[in-house]
């Protein structure tokens, strides 16, 4: 059974998840974190109960979702997992976190790629990878069946969806992914965003005014 753990880092309030399982495997989404003490409520946590970091998986390379990425890394030894199209934020994370008081100045890029319909496995669970653009090239959303979860970035969120303003945003595309990809899932599927509180899809569906 995978059991979720998640934080709220920087000055984004960018939810980070851990993901594990039975065997003390886990995997790290959206490190988030954004200073020594970020970091290390992040590693208390790990340590705390016995967890052995498997993967760090990005779901969208904007510069709140990642600016943990190298601490995870020199702590760990595991480098980030990311969607091959997100390459124009890697690139300019840097000058992306300035522009937001972020100064991001440990950014590194992805070390292995992930693409739709592939899996992310830890322990004796795994989560299946969503291409869902719109909010940003790249985006991806994790989902297990068994559990009935969304792990959905910035994708989709309680009542809202994620902005469309920034490079490489549509909002069209956007809704097109999250009705093609994501209302075609059960209406108790748990959606876990990248900000903000927990809602379901059925909740979404109904009342999302971005969709309708």
């Amino acid at each position: 059974m995978i059991n979720i753990k998640y934080f709220t880092f920087n000055l984004f309030a960018t939810n980070t998840f851990i993901l594990w399982d039975e065997t003390g495997e886990c995997i790290i989404i959206d490190p988030g974190c954004s200073n020594h003490i970020e970091e290390e409520e992040l590693f208390s946590f790990i340590r705390s109960n016995s967890l052995i970091p498997k993967a760090q998986i990005i779901t969208h390379y904007h510069v709140d979702h990642i600016l943990g990425i190298k601490y995870v890394k020199d702590k760990f030894g595991i480098g980030a997992t990311a969607h091959p199209d997100g390459k124009v934020f890697w690139e300019n994370s840097r000058s992306q976190g300035f522009d937001y008081g972020l100064y991001a100045t440990d950014i590194i890029a992805p070390e292995y790629y992930i693409r739709e319909n592939e899996k992310v496995v830890f322990g004796n669970s795994e989560l299946s990878v969503l291409y869902v653009p719109g909010h940003a090239d790249g985006s991806i959303c994790l989902v297990n069946a068994p559990q009935r979860f969304i792990i959905a970035g910035d994708v989709l969120f309680y009542g809202s969806v994620g902005r469309t303003d920034l490079p490489t945003g549509n909002f069209n595309l956007l809704k097109r992914s999250i009705l093609e990809k994501l209302f075609i899932l059960d209406d108790d599927y748990t959606v876990y965003p990248g900000h903000g509180q927990t809602t379901s899809i059925g909740i979404e569906r109904m009342h999302n005014p971005y969709i309708h």
